[in-house]
């Protein structure tokens, strides 16, 4: 073999190599990319059924509900525009409470009721995800333009 066709192999064969690397690289980020969604998103149906992905909010007042299991619970995640049933069995942060931070990872049923897989409760009074207080400073907002009462309609 002459040496312009060895040096030739050899750049093909690094080229291969190198694009396997970068396959296998793609490949285990596009499997580990989660995505996060609010209450709104998901009652838009922006959020994908069956697929992990991670969801952020408020704990309802009122809606944590615990199984006769002691491990299971429910309780309803919210932005103050729209709220979203989630399910989850496991032990949950010290942290968690009703009308705390929450951010649950998992998948949205068919049936819309979210199945975590890992909850996690803020870790201090003024931490929250950015996606979640921009979801929450919106609501507020829509709420706020919602309830305001045009001059013309007072009589």
């Amino acid at each position: 073999m002459k040496p312009r066709h060895k040096r030739a192999l050899l750049i093909g064969t690094g080229l291969v190599l190198l694009a396997g690397a970068v396959t296998l690289v793609l490949t285990a980020f596009q499997q580990n990319l989660v995505f996060f969604f609010t209450p709104s998103q998901i009652a838009a149906n922006e959020a994908p059924v069956g697929k992990p992905f991670r969801i952020g909010g408020m704990v309802e007042e009122g809606s944590l509900k615990r199984g006769g299991d002691g491990l299971t619970v429910q309780f309803k995640v919210t932005d103050t525009a729209k709220s979203v049933q989630v399910k989850y069995t496991g032990i949950l942060p010290d942290l968690f409470k009703e009308g705390k931070g929450v951010v649950a990872q998992g998948r949205l049923g068919p049936d819309g009721v979210f199945q975590a897989t890992e909850v996690l409760a803020k870790h201090d009074e003024n931490y929250m995800p950015p996606e979640a207080a921009h979801a929450l400073s919106q609501a507020e907002a829509e709420k706020a333009a919602k309830s305001v009462v045009s001059p013309g309609a007072q009589r």
